[in-house]
């Protein structure tokens, strides 16, 4: 079969990952671009006689150099090799959407157009002529359904047709002719230099214009860059005589004037524009007076049904454990095996394993928000409150809001900000979010002390953090990391009901991310946690005064003010730097799994903690030093162990003084 590379292009919110999920499903892996923290989702599948290799790219506005997703997305069409670029596109939002396809054009892209949201556009009374868009724009549009799949076959047929005879798109733009001229004379010595011409040479005019430092680089490597570059400011020095504006405004112009064209000539839509069922929808949910108390009811909602839904499962799941560990220690016949095998392997891991269904759960609720469009309305609700209070714009709340998923992306996804000091406030910010890692922990302490109110307790969690996140930000923004922020606009998407298929992906694949943390970190760490417990020999296992009990014993006073001054609660304090989950695993393997819950875990913590205590450690785990992972990917995104050890002793402090005032005011409250 013939090979044929597909790159996926497209703003966001415009379908462009479920039409990756419909036609790669299972066939797909996540990793990074080489030599970079940008996210690379990659699929396979075979249709026609072909063998596609389908890269998602980064969801993006416009193809500069301002932020590593753009400039990712730029050197795939360039450098990749890519036989296609489908170009996915929003019908209802199509003149903001055409902004990057034009760019694209510039680029001399081999491109199909796939028009989705079509239903969308047909509500707005938009009517789309595909054949004259098609013959206007130079190359194959196509209309698709992304969700239903509707017009995937003709889709993937042109994008066949178009492998065999690629078509330079950038002949069909129209900038005028004072700037078709000027660009023509820089394209003239550009051409001089074949070492230049591997991508058109309006494309490269354009970008020396716009004074794009990675373009700039390359030609001032060519024999004719002196030449080129007196010219590119001749030029644009005299555009600014024209037009009173700088050489990158006038091109911006130039290409939404095509766009206004294009528009005008394939797209009739009404003189004023029909209110649609999303802004119906915003006018309560974006509500400067509803907006918040939807949020928390909603969240409300969504960790009530995670508790009361997965609950018998996790049942099950520790029952099942529990008699695995019993039989494996009776059949092996061993005492110190058995140990082993019972309290190390099946009470470390399995002591995680069996909150899975509530990290499913957790993660299939926030997969179905984002993918219906609201997380970004929570978002934009918070960022009114974050400008006003931290003066901190909303584009930092969308890392924060993806670090409750996992610390790792929500660091990488800081890049996206322009503002170096917003960037590394935001990345300080972070950690404060709770990850689904600590959801075990809440988890145990839920059941023990707080049955009869599990929603409202998680929620409370989840929502101090957030508010200690504002405080930490507010002053951090007056000391550390002084100044203006950049102004930031936040697209709304529209309002749709998630794919199932979509949705489904996204949960396999974040459970995916902590099944494997389950087989390596937390194997690992329980294994060293139990050799410390049964270490000296002949001393009861897991007791103070094995290994693991003396530094418990030894660090415990420093968290009595907490309220949990144990030798237990130091040690999983201090193994959960290695990962949140390794905190239950440690409780687990102290406590062991061998008996009913009456016993074992519940038992230890019971015996340890009082509904206070409980309180103060979960806020303790939920703001103190993040895990490895996530102080590793700080330290790779700013170059520098400064910032992951600021940030470690930022959350250490704020996470010591927060507890010590939960547990003692709670405790002049009478909550004792």
């Amino acid at each position: 079969m013939t090979e044929l590379i597909v790159g996926l292009a497209g703003n966001p919110n415009v379908g462009k990952t479920t039409v990756f999920n419909q036609l790669t499903g299972m066939r797909q892996h996540v990793g990074n671009w080489p030599g970079k923290t940008v996210e690379r989702a990659e699929g396979h599948f075979s249709h026609g006689g072909y063998d596609y290799d389908v890269v998602d790219l980064p969801g993006n506005y416009a193809l500069s150099a301002h932020s590593m997703e753009e400039i990712v997305s730029r050197d795939f069409i360039v450098d990749d090799d890519s036989d296609v670029i489908v170009n996915v596109v929003d019908a209802a939002n199509l003149e903001r959407n055409l902004y990057l396809t034009v760019q694209m054009m510039e680029l001399g892209a081999n491109l199909v157009m796939a028009l989705n949201m079509n239903d969308f556009a047909k509500k707005k009374d938009h009517i789309i002529d595909i054949k004259l868009m098609s013959e206007l724009l130079g190359f194959p549009v196509i209309e698709i359904n992304a969700k239903t799949k509707d017009g995937f076959e003709e889709l993937l047929t042109t994008v066949e047709k178009a492998s065999k005879n690629p078509i330079d798109s950038s002949e069909k733009l129209s900038y005028g002719n004072e700037i078709k001229g000027h660009l023509a004379s820089i394209q003239q010595l550009i051409e001089q230099d074949s070492s230049l011409l591997d991508v058109p040479s309006i494309w490269t005019a354009i970008k020396l214009l716009e004074k794009d430092s990675i373009v700039i680089e390359k030609v001032q490597q060519s024999s004719k860059s002196s030449q080129i570059m007196v010219e590119v400011d001749k030029v644009a020095s005299h555009l600014h005589d024209v037009y009173q504006e700088g050489a990158e405004e006038v091109i911006a112009n130039a290409r939404y004037s095509f766009i206004d064209g294009l528009m005008a000539e394939a797209v009739k839509r009404p003189a004023v524009e029909k209110e649609t069922t999303t802004d119906k929808i915003d006018r309560i949910v974006t509500n400067r007076i509803l907006a918040i108390p939807i949020f928390i009811i909603i969240m409300y909602l969504l960790f009530q049904l995670t508790f009361t839904i997965a609950t018998p499962f996790v049942d099950l799941i520790d029952a099942g454990f529990c008699a695995l560990g019993e039989y494996l220690a009776e059949a092996v016949g061993n005492e110190m095996l058995g140990s082993f095998l019972q309290d190390g392997l099946i009470g470390g891991v399995g002591g995680v394993l069996v909150f899975l269904p509530q990290i499913i759960l957790m993660f299939l609720f926030l997969s179905i928000l984002e993918d219906s469009g609201y997380l970004a309305r929570a978002a934009f609700t918070l960022d009114k409150i974050m400008h006003s209070l931290v003066g901190l714009h909303g584009k930092a709340f969308i890392p924060m809001i993806l670090g409750f998923g996992c610390g790792v992306p929500a660091v990488m996804a800081t890049r996206t900000m322009e503002n170096e000091s917003d960037r590394l406030l935001s990345m300080m910010l972070i950690p404060f979010m709770s990850c689904t890692a600590r959801l075990p922990i809440y988890s145990i302490f839920i059941a023990a002390f707080f049955t009869a109110n599990q929603g409202l307790i998680l929620l409370s969690i989840y929502l101090l953090g957030i508010v200690v996140a504002l405080i930490v930000a507010g002053i951090l923004k007056r000391t550390m990391f002084k100044g203006l922020s950049a102004p930031f606009v936040m697209e709304l998407p529209t309002y749709k009901v998630p794919s199932v298929k979509g949705v489904l992906l996204h949960t396999w694949d974040k459970t995916k991310g902590f099944l494997r943390k389950a087989g390596t970190i937390i194997l690992g760490a329980a294994i060293v946690i139990w050799i410390l417990s049964y270490l000296p020999m002949g001393v009861e296992y897991g007791s103070q005064e094995c290994v693991l009990g003396m530094i418990g014993t030894a660090i415990a006073p420093i968290f009595a003010p907490l309220g949990f001054g144990t030798w237990q609660a130091g040690i999983a304090i201090l193994t959960g730097l290695v990962a949140k989950e390794v905190v239950v695993s440690t409780f687990a393997t102290l406590g062991g799994l061998e008996e009913d819950d009456e016993e074992g875990v519940t038992e230890l913590v019971h015996d340890a903690f009082t509904p206070l205590s409980a309180y103060s450690f979960m806020a303790f785990c939920l703001l103190y030093v993040p895990c490895f992972a996530s102080l590793g990917a700080i330290k790779q995104e700013t170059n520098s162990w400064k910032w992951p050890l600021t940030m470690a002793c930022i959350t250490l402090v704020t996470a010591y003084i927060v507890s010590l005032l939960i547990y003692n005011v709670g405790l002049l409250a009478g909550f004792g």
